[in-house]
């Protein structure tokens, strides 16, 4: 997609989701390989079990479901249940930074945690709040950084997300036949 990456402080959390490029029915968990590539690129074990690799997807996809609807009550338990199951209780650095305790070990909870840590220190609240989200189109939920002065955009690109948007409002209102007839 072509919009700039989020602010440093959001990196993990869009990287993280965006390992699955649902629109190209692309998953960077799917393979024992590509998660390999994914993983040991940002410092983490390249060996992840098919269970840890679908438990990773899982994973993504709570973060993901919770950018798409944040006030939606199942999204927020699921991601409540996702923080439980990696993190006990939060603590401060010295720097006065949030961190995440560890609840468990392994590549899920090593991978997870800073994801988690940067979403609630820097998505939830403040001036990153409302502008890291999902594409609006169901089929896609790229996740982005809406950079956008009044923070309203809904799409990952406009060329292509919100270009079939248009085409299917169009195509609904009777498209060209509807303004012919008239």
């Amino acid at each position: 997609m072509r919009r700039n990456p989020a602010p440093a402080e959001l990196e993990p959390v869009e990287d993280f989701c965006n390992t699955a490029a649902h629109l190209y029915d692309e998953d960077g968990f799917a393979q024992p390989e590509t998660a390999a590539r994914w993983l040991g690129a940002r410092g983490f074990p390249a060996s992840a079990s098919p269970g840890e690799l679908a438990s990773l997807a899982e994973a993504r996809e709570t973060v993901r479901a919770y950018l798409v609807e944040r006030t939606s009550p199942e999204a927020v338990d699921a991601l409540n249940r996702l923080i439980a199951s990696v993190a006990g209780a939060p603590a401060v650095r010295p720097d006065g930074t949030l961190t995440l305790r560890p609840a468990s070990d392994g590549v899920v909870a090593e991978v997870v945690r800073p994801v988690l840590e940067a979403l609630l220190a820097h998505g939830l609240t403040g001036r990153h709040a409302t502008r890291l989200k999902a594409c609006a189109a169901p089929e896609c939920r790229w996740v982005f950084y809406d950079r956008a002065p009044s923070s309203n955009g809904l799409w990952c690109d406009m060329d292509v997300c919100g270009a079939r948007h248009k085409m299917r409002a169009y195509r609904a209102r009777g498209g060209a036949a509807a303004h012919r007839d008239a």
